[in-house]
C-alpha cells in the first residue's frame, strides 16, 4: 500500500501555493515547451504556439472551472455569485482541454493555419504536460476511489482507497512513451493525437467506474456515469475518426513546386 500524505501549501508574499497549483503550472510549462520543440523537429514554425500558449491556458482554465462548477458539483454554485469567476476553485481536466480546444479552433483559424500540422507536436506535448499535471491531483489525493485491497491503493485515514489521480497520471506517462516510439514512424504521422485521445478516454472511462461513491464530496453522476466518461465517448469518436482518415500532405513534408523552390504551403 501507498502510505497517505498530503503536501502541505506554502505562502509566497500575498499568495498561498499549493502542491496541486505548482504540479498544473508544472505541466502547463512542460507541455508549452515539448510542443515547441516537436514543431521545431518536424519543421514547422514554432511561433504561433507561443502566441496561443497564453489563449489556451486561459480559455483551459475557464471551462475547466465551468465543467466543474455546472456538471461536477453545482451545489457549489450556492457558495457566492462570484463563484463562476473563481477558476481557481475546482477544476475538471476535461473541462480544460475542452477550453483548449475550443480556443485551437478559433486561434489556428484566425490564424490561418491548418491545425492538423501541429496535432502531432500536441499530442506529444499534452500527453506528458498532462501527467504531471495529474501529479498535482495524487499530491492532494482529490479523487479518491473505492475501498480496496489492491497493492497500488492510498491508505487514506478511512481506508485504503484507489486513487484516481495517481492511476491517471501512470496512465498518461504509459501513454507518452508510447506516442514518443511511435513518432518516426510514417504511418502514424499526422495520427498521435487520434492515438492519444483513444488510448486516454479507453483508461479514463475504465477508471471512472473506481470513483468513490460513499463519501461526501464525489462526482456527479447522470444515468450512472460521470461527466467525463461522457467526453470519453466524444474522445473515442474523435480517436477513429482521425486513424482511419485519409492524411492530407503535411505543410513540412510538401515538395517545392515553383522554380524559385518556394513551398507553397496549403491553408
Amino acid at each position: 500500500m501507498i502510505p497517505y500524505w498530503h503536501a502541505p501549501s506554502f505562502k509566497l508574499g500575498p499568495l498561498e501555493l499549493n502542491p496541486f497549483n505548482v504540479f498544473v503550472a508544472a505541466g502547463i510549462l512542460l507541455a508549452a515547451r515539448l510542443l515547441t520543440k516537436q514543431a521545431e523537429r518536424e519543421g514547422l514554425d514554432p511561433n504561433p504556439l507561443a502566441d496561443f500558449a497564453m489563449w489556451g491556458v486561459a480559455a483551459g482554465m475557464l471551462f475547466g472551472h465551468w465543467v466543474h462548477l455546472f456538471f461536477y458539483h453545482p451545489e457549489e454554485m450556492s457558495k457566492s455569485p462570484f463563484q463562476i469567476l473563481r477558476f481557481w476553485d475546482g477544476l475538471s481536466s476535461f473541462g480544460g482541454l475542452l477550453g483548449g480546444i475550443l480556443a485551437a479552433v478559433v486561434f489556428f483559424r484566425v490564424k490561418k493555419l491548418r491545425f492538423n500540422d501541429y496535432a502531432d507536436s500536441f499530442a506529444l506535448g499534452v500527453a506528458p504536460g498532462w501527467a504531471v499535471a495529474r501529479l498535482g491531483c495524487f499530491a492532494v489525493h482529490d479523487h479518491p476511489g473505492k475501498l480496496t485491497d489492491f497493492f497500488l491503493a492510498v491508505q487514506f485515514p478511512n481506508g485504503n482507497r484507489h486513487d484516481l489521480g495517481f492511476y491517471d497520471a501512470v496512465v498518461l506517462f504509459a501513454i507518452s512513451g508510447l506516442l514518443y516510439a511511435l513518432r518516426d514512424m510514417p504511418k502514424m504521422k499526422g495520427r498521435l493525437l487520434p492515438l492519444l485521445a483513444l488510448l486516454y478516454a479507453a483508461s479514463r472511462f475504465s477508471l471512472d467506474f473506481l470513483r468513490a461513491t460513499d463519501l461526501s464530496y464525489v462526482d456527479a453522476r447522470y444515468f450512472g456515469l460521470t461527466p467525463a466518461q461522457y467526453g470519453c465517448l466524444l474522445l473515442v469518436a474523435y480517436g477513429l475518426w482521425g486513424l482511419l482518415r485519409k492524411q492530407a500532405p503535411s505543410a513540412s513534408s510538401q515538395k517545392p513546386s515553383s522554380p524559385q523552390g518556394r513551398v507553397e504551403t496549403a491553408r
